[in-house]
């Protein structure tokens, strides 16, 4: 195997035998799972860049330099192509996405693999090792060596270059629409693990490449205090296009957690009726019902029949929530029963809601704390529960992935303040430490007739 920290600076040789120049840089085409290398930047004479082809003109290579199989005045110069990047400019010390591991981590040197005549990437090393290697190879290997010593292995950390995608480069469009293609797979939890842990620079480079819906659920997807952060840094116009295209929970969330005038801002630039919906959850109180409800659910009076409930589940949007169930309504518009996806289904189209709802409904007033709504919804085992105002109208469903969502940060709360109190505890222990050696070095000057001061 070959690394490239141990390639550059090597000699350039000729047919003939004759130096022509150093190593400075190998290219490779991006397209590929393990790329093969496609040309060869060397420097010549005066320390004057060129570039050739691989294929053409590289016939030996190891680790002592690479040998061309052509005399220096035959050689042709060419230059990097679109598709090409160079490994020691483009990847070395760069920050990549590992989308195997869903972390960023740092390339401290890149690993090579002869493929007959051909010189392949196989991946980068992100440890110790690949630091050690570039600042001169006998240091790495005195560092395994006595990890040996004391029975503890120095592995290679070696991120396959099909699990990474590349970031903060200035390439072309082409070749950054590949390098991101496989962000755009991941579950939009994992793309806001990833976004969290980048800068702003690369985080809105790679916020470029996902489209309207997967921004959106990756945004709703971050911590708060990194969403409040990420919405500053974009314009007023994107920010309240991507919170508009948010379910309406989690746009109230996010507005809440903003400035007053940032929120007023993008309330006003959003369609009027997004804005409404999430004007009217910001109303409740947060750490409430009616703080955590969605107002995305379906009700159909008692009256419908099971065709007619079928028909407007068949009309509602693409991107509406997982229905569980189905809400049904008296004449004056009051929660009135329940019934679950599988009972509609059974049941014959004519057959009318109110015959198969069931009416013991367990809901909600939208003062009612976070706490005990979790509680309920918990132990009664529902997917949702209904929120309902004094008269009985429904106003919105507490989901169980809201339940979870609480609970989530109600143990982060709990985690940081078991931090802040961690790092009091640590400092007091100092401070005594350093007051009882203080009283404790003040007994001994007296014993010796040392003034103290």
């Amino acid at each position: 195997m070959l690394y490239l920290s141990e390639m550059l600076g090597k000699p350039v040789v000729d047919a003939s035998g004759e130096k022509i120049g150093t190593i400075s840089d190998l290219a490779i085409s991006t397209g590929e799972v393990f790329p093969r290398i496609t040309s060869l930047a060397f420097k010549g004479p005066g320390r004057v860049p060129f570039m050739i082809s691989w294929r053409k003109y590289v016939d030996a290579f190891d680790d002592d330099g690479i040998t061309l199989a052509v005399d220096a005045p035959d050689i042709r110069f060419s230059y990097l192509q679109p598709d090409e990047v160079l490994l020691a400019r483009d990847l070395m010390n760069r920050q990549i996405v590992d989308t195997q591991g869903l972390k960023v981590v740092r390339v401290n040197d890149l690993k090579l693999s002869q493929s007959g005549t051909q010189l392949r990437l196989l991946g980068a090393e992100t440890g110790i090792r690949g630091i050690l290697r570039g600042l001169h190879p006998l240091i790495e290997r005195a560092a395994v060596k006595a990890a040996k010593l004391f029975k503890r292995d120095m592995d290679e950390q070696i991120i396959a270059w099909n699990y990474m995608d590349l970031l903060d480069r200035d390439l072309s469009e082409v070749q950054l629409s590949v390098t991101h293609k496989r962000l755009d797979e991941l579950h939009p939890a994992d793309v806001a693990d990833i976004l969290e842990q980048l800068d702003p620079k690369q985080r809105a480079s790679v916020f470029e490449h996902l489209d309207e819906a997967q921004a959106s659920e990756a945004v709703s997807e971050m911590m708060d205090e990194v969403q409040a952060e990420f919405l500053d840094d974009l314009d007023d116009a994107t920010a309240a296009q991507l919170i508009g295209n948010m379910d309406p929970d989690d746009a109230a969330d996010i507005v809440r957690d903003l400035p007053y005038e940032k929120a007023e801002t993008l309330l006003h630039l959003m369609g009027v009726e997004d804005a409404a919906e999430v004007i009217r959850l910001l109303g409740y109180k947060d750490g409430t019902a009616g703080g955590m409800m969605t107002t995305q659910y379906v009700s159909v009076p008692k009256s419908s029949t099971v065709r007619e409930t079928i028909e407007v589940l068949r009309g509602l949007d693409e991107d509406h929530p997982t229905v569980h169930y189905v809400y049904a309504t008296d004449s004056q518009g009051r929660l009135a029963g329940v019934l679950s996806m599988r009972t509609l289904v059974l049941s014959a189209d004519d057959t009318c809601i109110g015959d198969i709802m069931y009416d013991d409904v367990i809901s909600v007033t939208p003062d009612v704390e976070e706490d005990d709504v979790v509680a309920d919804i918990f132990k009664y085992d529902i997917p949702a529960m209904p929120v309902v105002d004094e008269h009985g109208h429904i106003l919105g469903i507490v989901t169980t992935e809201d339940a979870w969502d609480a609970l989530e940060e109600d143990a982060a709360s709990e985690k940081r303040q078991m931090s802040v109190l961690k790092v009091i505890g640590i400092t007091l222990g100092c401070v005594l430490i350093l007051f009882v050696y203080t009283v404790f070095l003040m007994q001994i000057l007296r014993q010796t007739g040392i003034p103290a001061f």
